[in-house]
């Protein structure tokens, strides 16, 4: 993971164009038409006229994957028409989820199989076929194929209604959003995303407001050495759907990786109070703490700590979540978040995993997230001497890891393998043995090139190069530990403990760039509620 760090003023041009443009009246593609409010999708479904409409709108809120919302317009479109067959295939068609880590149950696999079925017997064209075949492909097998299989057999189907159909923009979309979920765990996505990004500008250039191909643009960019590529179609997001949480938020997938915290802090705000003004049904939408975990996140690098602390409280003051796996990542490591970064090894040891208990832990992203909360709690127990607690905490990530492994989740377990290296080589340094520890930590730094951030986390909870560097620094190694803060800032920029690390060693090695990195420092978190920004200021001024 290499991230590519533009210049501040082409961050400056980022943000001026995103709020210009979700200023302005909601305009069409230079004809004067205004705007649907979930961006333009014009399907031309084969039912009845009365559902053209709606169903328009059902999958455009599947195109800026508000699926939960989506499925609920598509069942009211079947109970009114019932002969509506690209209605019973929206319903199947948001029972899985490309992008994330949700996995359908066995239940969602034999509705979609039967929703399938019923749509292939009353579809009235090939165009209509081509989608159903599809998304039959996934679903076939409801009770046998494995997830990884069945994504292949769906991506492979959307290439062949592709070919058939170039020109239909949510063909088309969905296509390159099967190239994207290919690229996950490729061990190179850029020939994926390549494709991908040709045909969603296609699809922009010929309707700049459907929402597919701008969110699935950005997704694509959301890797690394990408995140500069298409700054003109990013900036509309907000523009076309101001009032859709996920919208206003994917923004911010880029401005993580430009390091920009007050535009991931502003957009996930929005994106937050659309979240809650839109439910999935009784719950909480999983939309509204992914914008918090982003926001916490945001202002832990910029040192505004009670201002992180705040998120979190009000986070907790809502519910009942959404019972996602997406809803479990995030409530493991918002407060794990605020205790790592903060180096608060007594709160990191006294973390609960898998809470609250309702939410599913034991598949795909819930094992990560409780993975995530025994690295933290084993990291406070090996800083504050506790080896047994920190060996334990250890053998739950390893079986955690192993869990993973076993569902045929890989990519997971890779995460996961990054968290057992970096906790077991703080154990090795606890023992007396400085070159193992060191050894785990580049271990871990050497899977980590080897992914891809996954579009769930905002950040590493703690990054292995920044983990290597606080090693060496202990170590009195720091020329090697300024190497290290250097390799995670390039993946993971602007992190205040990266650029505070590179700057104490720098200075430890007498290097003469230790000014530079504190004045970094002093740019990122002018305002930073901790005792290092007095350090950075009498330091910076020489």
């Amino acid at each position: 993971m290499k991230a590519l760090l533009p210049t501040l003023a082409f961050i400056s041009t980022l943000l001026t164009a995103t709020s210009l443009v979700a200023q302005e009246e909601h305009q069409g593609n230079g004809a004067g038409a205004e705007v649907p409010p979930l961006g333009r999708v014009d399907f031309r479904v084969q039912c009845e006229e009365a559902a053209r409409a709606a169903f328009d709108e059902a999958l455009a809120m599947t195109h800026h994957m508000m699926y939960a919302q989506a499925r609920g317009r598509f069942e009211a479109i079947v109970e009114q028409y019932p002969d509506c067959a690209m209605a019973h295939w929206g319903i199947a068609k948001t029972l899985f989820q490309p992008l994330w880590a949700t996995r359908p149950s066995e239940e969602d696999l034999q509705r979609g199989w039967r929703e399938s079925q019923w749509a292939a017997e009353l579809a009235h064209s090939e165009r209509e076929r081509h989608l159903i075949d599809a998304t039959s492909a996934f679903f076939r097998e409801p009770g046998k194929a494995d997830y990884a299989t069945r994504q292949g057999r769906w991506a492979e189907a959307m290439q062949s209604a592709y070919r058939a159909e170039p020109e239909d923009d949510d063909i088309a979309a969905l296509y390159a959003l099967s190239l994207l979920a290919r690229a996950q765990g490729a061990d190179d996505p850029h020939p994926l995303h390549e494709q991908a990004e040709d045909i969603l500008r296609a699809i922009n250039a010929r309707e700049p407001s459907h929402p597919g191909a701008i969110h699935y643009i950005i997704h694509g960019d959301d890797i690394d050495g990408r995140s500069d590529r298409n700054l003109e179609i990013v900036a509309t997001y907000g523009q076309v759907a101001p009032d859709v949480p996920h919208a206003l938020h994917m923004t911010t997938h880029i401005f993580v990786r430009l390091g920009d915290w007050p535009g991931v802090i502003e957009w996930n705000r929005r994106s937050a109070e659309a979240a809650l003004a839109n439910p999935s049904g009784e719950h909480v939408s999983h939309h509204y703490l992914h914008a918090q975990d982003y926001i916490i996140y945001a202002h832990l690098q910029r040192g505004e700590d009670e201002q992180a602390q705040q998120v979190l409280a009000e986070a907790r003051e809502h519910g009942p979540m959404q019972p996602t796996v997406i809803s479990a990542f995030h409530s493991a490591t918002m407060p794990a978040r605020i205790a790592v970064e903060r180096r608060d090894w007594t709160r990191t040891a006294a973390l609960e995993p898998r809470t609250p208990e309702e939410l599913p832990w034991d598949a795909s992203l819930g094992l990560w997230a409780t993975s995530q909360t025994w690295l933290a709690r084993g990291l406070g127990a090996v800083h504050g001497d506790d080896i047994d607690d920190a060996e334990q905490a250890l053998e739950r990530v390893q079986a955690l890891r192993a869990d993973a492994e076993e569902q045929g989740e890989t990519l997971i377990a890779r995460y996961i393998r990054i968290d057992e290296h970096i906790l077991a080589g703080w154990i090795a340094h606890a023992a007396g043995e400085a070159d193992q520890a060191v050894e785990q930590m580049r271990a871990a730094a050497r899977i980590e090139e080897s992914v891809e951030k996954h579009p769930v986390t905002p950040g590493a909870l703690l990054p292995p190069n920044e983990s290597l560097g606080d090693l060496l620094m202990v170590l009195e190694r720091p020329a090697e530990a300024l190497a290290a803060y250097q390799a995670s800032d390039a993946v993971w920029p602007a992190r205040y403990n990266t650029l505070l690390g590179a700057a104490r060693a720098a200075h430890a090695a007498g290097d003469e760039a230790a000014a530079d990195w504190y004045g970094k420092l002093l740019e990122t978190a002018p305002q930073a509620q901790r005792e290092s920004l007095k350090e950075a200021h009498e330091m910076a001024a020489g």
